[in-house]
């Protein structure tokens, strides 16, 4: 790149300069350089999908901005990425995909001028929390002092939508903000920004609660966590100049518009995790579509191990209606435990015949085993074995053996009976007379057991009759207490 000399024009120059900027390797320069002497198409991408760190499935991201609509280009970037950003910000919100907070940038002016015409203008608080005149001219048009109010409600306004659980109302109120009330229209006041936070149905009172005093000597608690917001932690540096994005903690480096920030957002995301605005086809290219991605697939199920995600595929064995597919993702595939065998019948042998329909699956076991009355390897075939050429059934003096498809039929001539369990013909007059007789004999060993029931009853009555007697005739000669309401048999029948 030429570097232009120090005059307005070139001002103007590095004004419009928007592209993304990066350090490289001097040797990876050298080889562009020379790509570039032999005249070489060269297309030079950032990739920030590894370097954003994903450790889960939510992004925590943050914009430094200003309300501020008068500083020429880098407002108008900042005031259009927000309104080209909102809906996509509002959805990854509203999904909990991500946890969004604005920070604005405001300075102090040093105690010795706090009362001179330029910080009573710019700052609030007595000099506490200033921002540059949007003109650049101390004696018309707006203050820096209105940029801070104006910042400060706009912070207060996400504070209030956060408690009710509704954050992304400040997309809403920052872009109908930007739309109702610029400074050019004159409309950048109290009066414009209360009608829109009441079109919103955001409580004002709460508002001007979080707001405070602007003339109190004191701190304001919630300019001064931004204050020292500004300073870095960790692995991100100082905020320091508008604006500024940070994802996860880490500083974004690259063109402010919708297509750029939504990349490195997702590159946030924990693999596998990424909400499906990650993974539209002006985002990321869908390597599954691409011979499957190298991973397992059952073209007959339509089954597939491939998985996209905004950092490529991942060949994992899918969970399909609630079976769970086993193995290593790339060569194979198999469905387990209950249910497997209504997928695609577990991966094994079936074929039906003559309105007869067997299977090698089983719910209850893992792998393919032929059914009884076959034999093979269970996933790509089972053969009928012939139980009468194997003689592997039916195989009494006079028995004759027909084979049929996964099983057989044995029939006795004569009068003679096929048992199949015991492989053995018997005699249907023999079978009829041991029917027969057990026949009686059942009615015989019942009318027994009656009988012996009868007796037992008759000789529990008997003796209970005599019991009673007896102790009526010892009741008149000597008489009991306790058989003083006996009954006198012998007496009621002289009587």
């Amino acid at each position: 790149m030429d570097t232009p000399e120090e005059d307005a024009s070139s001002a103007r120059y590095i004004e419009n300069i928007t592209i993304p900027s990066a350090l490289i390797e001097k040797s990876f320069g050298e080889t562009l350089k020379k790509a570039f002497s032999n005249g070489d198409m060269i297309n030079v991408n950032l990739d920030w999908r590894e370097a954003v760190p994903h450790p889960d499935d939510r992004v925590e991201y943050e914009l430094w901005t200003s309300s501020n609509d008068e500083c020429g280009v880098k407002c108008d970037m900042l005031m259009g990425y927000i309104k080209e950003f909102k809906g996509a910000a509002q959805i990854l919100e509203k999904g909990g995909y991500t946890q969004f907070t604005p920070h604005y940038i405001t300075w102090y002016c040093p105690q010795a001028f706090t009362r001179s015409k330029q910080c009573t203008s710019q700052c609030i608080n007595h000099g506490r929390y200033c921002a540059p005149d949007p003109e650049q001219d101390f004696s018309s048009g707006y203050n820096g002092k209105d940029v801070v109010l104006e910042n400060l409600r706009q912070l207060c306004v996400f504070r209030v939508a956060n408690e009710t659980k509704k954050p992304w109302l400040w997309w809403d109120y920052v872009t109908d903000f930007q739309i109702r009330c610029p400074m050019k229209d004159k409309k950048y006041n109290k009066e414009c920004a209360d009608g829109v936070i009441q079109s919103l149905g955001i409580d004002n009172k709460k508002i001007e609660k979080c707001m405070g005093d602007p003339d109190a000597d004191a701190e304001n608690p919630v300019l001064k966590e931004e204050q020292d917001a500004q300073i870095g932690k960790g692995s991100r540096g100082d905020v320091t100049i508008l604006p500024t994005l940070v994802v996860n903690n880490r500083q974004y480096r690259g063109k402010l518009e919708k297509g750029a920030v939504l990349k490195a957002i997702c590159s946030g995301f924990e693999e596998t995790t990424e909400p499906a605005v990650c993974l539209s086809g002006d985002i990321e290219t869908n390597e599954c579509l691409d011979n499957n991605g190298g991973c397992w697939q059952d073209k007959a199920a339509n089954i597939t191990a491939c998985r996209d995600t905004f950092r490529g595929r991942v060949c994992e064995c899918p969970l399909v209606n609630g079976v769970q597919f086993k193995g290593d993702g790339y060569s194979s595939c198999k469905a387990s435990g209950v249910g497997r065998c209504k997928i695609n019948n577990g991966g094994c042998w079936n074929e039906t015949q003559n309105g007869h329909t067997f299977s090698a699956c089983q719910d209850n076991e893992d792998g393919c085993k032929c059914p009884p009355g076959f034999k093979g390897d269970g996933v790509h075939s089972c053969e009928d074995i012939d139980e009468c050429k194997e003689k592997k059934a039916c195989q009494c003096a006079e028995c004759n053996c027909k084979n049929t498809w996964g099983s057989y039929n044995c029939t006795c001539g004569g009068d003679l009976l096929y048992i199949r369990d015991h492989d053995t013909c018997i005699s249907k007059t023999a079978t009829e007379e041991k029917s027969a007789w057990a026949a009686v004999w059942v009615i015989l060993i019942g009318l027994g057991m009656a009988a012996a029931g009868a007796y037992l009853v008759y000789k529990y009555r008997l003796r209970s009759y005599m019991d009673s007697e007896i102790r009526a005739i010892m009741a008149q000669y000597m008489p009991l207490d306790s058989q003083a309401d006996v009954v006198n048999h012998a007496n009621e029948d002289h009587a």
